[in-house]
């Protein structure tokens, strides 16, 4: 992406080193609030009404969401969250791992807009940092479970598939909520997709005319199967006492089996 190019060589100097490590410090914080009982479970989560009422600090707040369910799920995502943040950073450098998750920050409050009561967290954009992963390293392997390994695009197609689901049959709230974490991921690999769809429908094309390029003949023997195409010197006879219209090379238009 070459405006990423430039806002890189412009804003680089001020990319956080290590964001995930951060990020799971901080949710790991509000989640240990959470749990004594010394913040509402609600605190950061954001929606419109609540932006517009001038509660702005949610938009600080919503990166370090943490999950809401038990403390070893949540140590299991903040683990795989890291291993999968990580990545990414050494890949693509803190720079635009910084721009990524911010991208998916800003499409997420601003979808927040059209759905203006419903709470969002980050749930969703932790997904968008799965399917990047996913993308750039396909074939990783992980143990589902802790003993199953999984190639963990199929784990991706599963997620997509999931995505569909709720883009088709969900409410409002679950299709805003679905474009706008995906939002970010489809910016980044737009190039990406682009020339996937065009590679397939050159390759497709490239094999729909196959056939057809080795059907472009005029005679063809109907037992040995060379045509004018394969050899041009060769003289092809049509055998008035087969039923129907077979074709015969030299060779085989007085020694073949008529078709009745």
């Amino acid at each position: 992406m070459r405006v990423l190019d430039s806002l890189e060589r412009k804003l680089g100097r001020f990319a956080i080193p290590n964001l995930t490590i951060y990020l799971i410090a901080g949710q790991s914080l509000f989640y240990v609030m959470y749990m004594t009982g010394k913040l509402d479970p609600s605190a950061t989560l954001l929606s419109a009404d609540r932006l517009m009422a001038g509660e702005w600090w949610r938009i600080a707040a919503l990166p370090f969401d943490p999950p809401r369910q038990s403390l070893l799920f949540a140590l299991f995502a903040w683990y795989f969250f890291y291993l999968l943040g990580s990545a990414l950073e050494a890949h693509w450098g803190a720079f635009r791992y910084n721009a990524f998750l911010l991208l998916g920050c800003l499409i997420t409050i601003a979808a927040s807009f059209l759905v203006p009561h419903l709470p969002v967290g980050n749930t969703f954009l932790a997904g968008s940092v799965f399917l990047a992963f996913a993308t750039l390293f396909p074939d990783y392997q992980i143990l589902l479970f802790f003993v199953l390994p999984v190639r963990i695009k199929w784990l991706a197609i599963l997620t997509w598939a999931g995505y569909g689901y709720l883009l088709l049959f969900g409410g409002w709230a679950a299709r805003v909520s679905v474009l706008a974490a995906t939002g970010n991921y489809l910016i980044f690999f737009a190039r990406d997709i682009v020339n996937s769809t065009g590679y397939r429908r050159r390759s497709f094309l490239s094999k729909a005319a196959l056939p057809r390029r080795e059907r472009d003949y005029h005679h063809r023997c109907t037992v040995c199967g060379i045509t004018d195409r394969t050899h041009p010197d060769m003289d092809f006879r049509y055998c008035p006492q087969c039923n129907g219209q077979y074709g015969y090379c030299r060779e085989h238009i007085f020694r073949h089996e008529h078709k009745k």
